[in-house]
């Protein structure tokens, strides 16, 4: 099965052209970081590539290889701002493969010992608490 072309008005795309708001993380040339806003754990956020791409299977290296720097910033951020026991990045392509939103993206979440991640319900939440966290994993990029 051939996958499908890019869609330019998914979420992640009207995001990065500021059609809907996002809780902005980090922001460079080449990638954008905001968080999760169905987060399945607290910190729980997210890295994309501004250039246009599907997934894995069709991204330019270049695009990848800045959006894995990306994602280690935040993998590292998110680290300390929870003080985390560790991190899960998570990548998923494809219907099949679990990808929901079709614009590649990196899940980055703080993980405890002991704690499971919270079941992927489609339950947004509070916004309070979506950018207590965001200021949380930015100061900590700040001091890195």
């Amino acid at each position: 099965m051939t996958a499908s072309a890019y869609d330019p008005d998914n979420i992640f795309a009207r995001i990065l052209r500021g059609e809907l708001p996002a809780h902005k993380l980090y922001e460079d040339d080449d990638t954008f970081a905001f968080m999760d806003i169905m987060p399945r754990g607290d910190g729980h956020c997210l890295v994309i590539p501004k250039k246009p791409s599907r997934n894995i299977l069709d991204v330019d290296t270049q695009s990848l290889d800045a959006v894995m720097a990306t994602t280690q910033k935040l993998a590292r951020a998110v680290m300390k701002a929870f003080a985390a026991d560790g991190v899960t990045v998570q990548q998923f392509n494809e219907q099949a493969g679990g990808q929901v939103v079709f614009h590649l993206h990196f899940h980055v979440i703080p993980r405890f010992e002991g704690v499971a991640l919270k079941p992927h319900t489609g339950q947004m939440e509070d916004q309070g608490v979506l950018a207590a966290n965001a200021q949380k994993i930015r100061d900590a990029l700040a001091a890195s």
